[in-house]
């Protein structure tokens, strides 16, 4: 599976996030401080991971932060990317089966080596979920990206 990565630190889960999926047989493409021609800025390289997933250069992207939570919202900016921020393999899981995430995001600060691990493991063993209401909640995530405002639908 061709994954884009993106980080504004070239450091310690960063450079691991890229060899644990280099060893599971991923091909990566690196942004942010993992690329040294590109802007590392949490906002920009995770928008330019995302981008990659919706234009259909990646199947998937990672996108960290010290925290995680900048690169989750600068990539749900982008249309058709559903980033979670998971801080524990449930999380994951849960993110891939109810939500169809298609972007993990990872806090830099947070994610250790093993718990890293464990994150990848539960969100590449779990698919989305083909119930009626997973399928009808993420197709409404589709409609809202294009609206601006509608009056919730009952």
């Amino acid at each position: 599976m061709r994954i884009s990565v993106s980080s504004d630190m070239d450091e310690g889960v960063a450079r691991l996030v890229v060899a644990e999926l280099e060893r599971r047989g991923h091909s990566v493409v690196r942004h942010g401080a993992l690329c040294a021609d590109e802007r590392d800025d949490w906002a920009y390289c995770s928008e330019a991971a995302a981008r990659d997933v919706a234009g259909g250069r990646a199947e998937q992207a990672v996108v960290c932060c010290w925290t995680g939570t900048g690169a989750s919202i600068a990539a749900n900016k982008v249309s058709g990317v559903r980033a979670a921020l998971c801080t524990d393999s449930y999380t994951a899981r849960g993110a891939r089966r109810w939500n169809d995430a298609n972007v993990l995001a990872l806090s830099l600060r947070l994610t250790s080596a093993p718990l890293l691990t464990e994150i990848l493991d539960a969100w590449f063993e779990s698919e989305p979920s083909q119930e009626p209401d997973d399928q009808d909640n993420i197709r409404r995530l589709g409609r809202l990206e294009g609206e601006a405002s509608e009056p919730p639908m009952s």
